[in-house]
């Protein structure tokens, strides 16, 4: 019988999020100023201000604002396409049957734009000492497949690993480098932004980020060109003419003044917000000492922005835990748990925990693509290698890991009671 963690533990009246947006005042002043200037559309002082902010926090020379991030990992597929490909014709996407090597461990949001331009995704295992792309993966992958120009490379909860290694690597093989840096807004290595990696990048807005629109996306580029036709491409691609003239194929992307309002009133308090998220780690990493737990691993160079804290359980210390597509069971254990157990105890008391992202080769639609391990080999289906190879990083990562209570919000008495809940699991 599951431990029943209600009777100990008393639940939050409100609940504690996973991570919810943070308002302070400004975003209002900004909204009313769109509302009363009457640039409700997608122009406006807001947009243009939001642009410049976060090409100036990114360390790149232009950002296009965009209705979402999904929308700005799409554009970049678009034009790094275009770039290596040539235009297309107007039934194909920039990368019709062309592989394209990406991010195993991520949301299915950083893939789903490379198969809207009809890109083959071949997954890239994740590293074990920073759960992103592994490089020597990576490596691997060229040798096998040398034709490939084109690589997606997602930053996990704001910890990054080593992407300025990933972006040596693209180099040496001629290949463009599309940086999803969604979840690690203000995260750096060696004291570089994420974001500014990318041949061609894109960051998030969305509610849970580090800092929010409630929606919205920005696409970074370092050339005026790319910028233009991304701005011209997320309007319906109209051409400058006194009518409605189309010439090729547009899209209905463009952020709106409303939401870049919100935006613009938030990036003063990025850094505020990154340091609340730091403090929760800390005291997560302080609270759960003594367990058989690690938190997210922290890259050597590198400073995170601390969005979600998330931890693993040791090999050693997880009870037995089976899940199919849908649902998870577990037999408790003294002495031992699993991220089955901890997520229905954070229910419990009326907090929210997520399991970690499953990889995405074992995600249905990409069951039979082919993901490349550190040593060539490859696996194209859940957990199972074609020719044998090594520790499958991003299965076992999955079925240990939790993400944790982490939003700003969360009162240090509240966290302690999450941590005490947590303790109680191994109990």
């Amino acid at each position: 019988m599951a431990f029943d963690f209600s009777k100990k533990f008393e639940a939050f009246e409100n609940k504690v999020w996973l991570a919810s947006p943070t308002m302070h005042g400004e975003e209002i002043e900004y909204i009313n100023e769109a509302y009363k200037t009457n640039w409700m559309s997608t122009v406006g002082e807001n947009i243009d201000e939001v642009e410049k902010m976060a090409a100036e926090k990114s360390e790149v020379q232009y950002a296009v604002a965009l209705s979402c991030c999904t929308a700005a990992l799409h554009l970049c597929c678009k034009l790094a396409g275009e770039r290596l490909y040539g235009k297309p014709a107007i039934s194909h996407g920039a990368l019709e049957g062309k592989r394209v090597f990406c991010s195993d461990m991520t949301f299915d949001a950083t893939l789903n734009p490379v198969v809207y331009e009809g890109g083959i995704p071949v997954f890239i295992e994740t590293e074990k000492d920073s759960w992103n792309m592994d490089p020597k993966a990576l490596e691997k992958a060229f040798e096998m497949y040398p034709e490939v120009k084109l690589v997606v490379c997602a930053e996990l909860y704001g910890f990054p690993g080593r992407i300025d290694e990933i972006k040596k690597i693209c180099e040496k093989h001629g290949a463009l480098l599309i940086e999803d840096a969604a979840e690690a807004m203000g995260a750096s290595v060696d004291g570089r932004q994420c974001g500014s990696y990318g041949d061609y990048s894109a960051v998030s807005y969305n509610g849970n980020k580090i800092i929010t629109g409630s929606a919205g996306g920005c696409l970074l580029t370092k050339s005026l060109e790319d910028a233009n036709k991304a701005r011209k491409w997320s309007t319906q691609a109209r051409e400058n003419a006194a009518w409605y003239q189309h010439e090729e194929v547009g899209y209905n992307y463009r952020m709106s003044n409303v939401i870049a309002g919100v935006v613009r009133g938030q990036y003063g308090h990025l850094e505020e917000h990154i340091a609340q998220k730091k403090a929760i780690y800390e005291r997560y990493e302080k609270g759960l000492e003594g367990l058989p737990v690690k938190m997210n691993p922290i890259t050597e160079g590198t400073e995170p922005n601390y969005w979600l804290s998330s931890l693993i359980i040791d090999e050693d210390a997880m009870c037995k835990q089976v899940r199919d597509d849908s649902k998870a069971l577990y037999v408790p254990e003294e002495g031992k748990s699993c991220p089955t157990e901890i997520l229905e105890a954070l229910e419990s008391i009326n907090a929210e925990g997520r399991p970690i992202w499953k990889p995405m080769h074992m995600q249905p639609m990409y069951r039979m693509h082919e993901c490349v391990g550190t040593d060539g080999s490859i696996r194209c289906r859940t957990n199972a290698y074609i020719d044998g190879g090594v520790e499958d990083v991003g299965t076992d990562i999955f079925a240990r890991g939790v993400c944790l209570p982490s939003d700003n919000k969360m009162t240090v008495e509240e966290q302690d009671r999450i941590i005490e809940v947590i303790r109680e699991c191994f109990e």
